[in-house]
């Protein structure tokens, strides 16, 4: 759950499976755990059961998930991607950058970290690659500290 006030930066993909994923927790999933609950209450003794400890469990596990849910989509502010031609990075966009050392190329979508998903090509504007691409136009070279290191970007791309 976020402890502060924060922007929660999200896609219009992203607020949309948010809501989706609201509406599934409170309307399918929370009704099977209350079922799993009184289905192990039925079979007597509960202070010994393994059903009814793992089903209240999975109540807690879902309540939180959708108290975090809540709060990341009363925060969410919506990334406006525009058609328009795109001069420099900012959220929303998806480049392609060269690694230098390694002369690879490797494309990256911007997004909030609420989003961020790095095997889908996802990144965070808040990761260290985010936080150097951010502002850049393209052709230029950015420098990232990384936790293995300091790695040389070109900015081949910005759409």
């Amino acid at each position: 759950m976020l402890t502060e006030e924060k922007t929660v930066y999200l896609t219009r993909e992203g607020y949309q499976k948010l809501n989706e994923e609201l509406e599934w927790r409170q309307k399918v999933r929370r009704p099977e755990i209350a079922s799993q609950i009184e289905s192990a209450r039925l079979e007597g003794d509960i202070s010994e059961n393994a059903g009814y400890d793992e089903a209240k469990y999975q109540a807690g596990m879902n309540e939180g998930r959708i108290m975090e849910i809540k709060e990341k989509l009363k925060y969410a502010v919506l990334i406006d991607k525009n058609d328009g031609p795109v001069h420099e990075v900012s959220l929303g966009c998806t480049v392609t950058v060269r690694d230098l050392e390694f002369d690879d190329e490797e494309v990256y979508t911007v997004v909030g970290s609420a989003e961020a998903d790095p095997s889908q090509g996802r990144i965070s504007n808040e990761s260290p690659i985010g936080v150097a691409l951010m502002g850049q136009k393209m052709g230029a070279t950015v420098k990232v500290n990384t936790p293995g290191g300091e790695v040389l970007f070109k900015l081949l791309k910005i759409e």
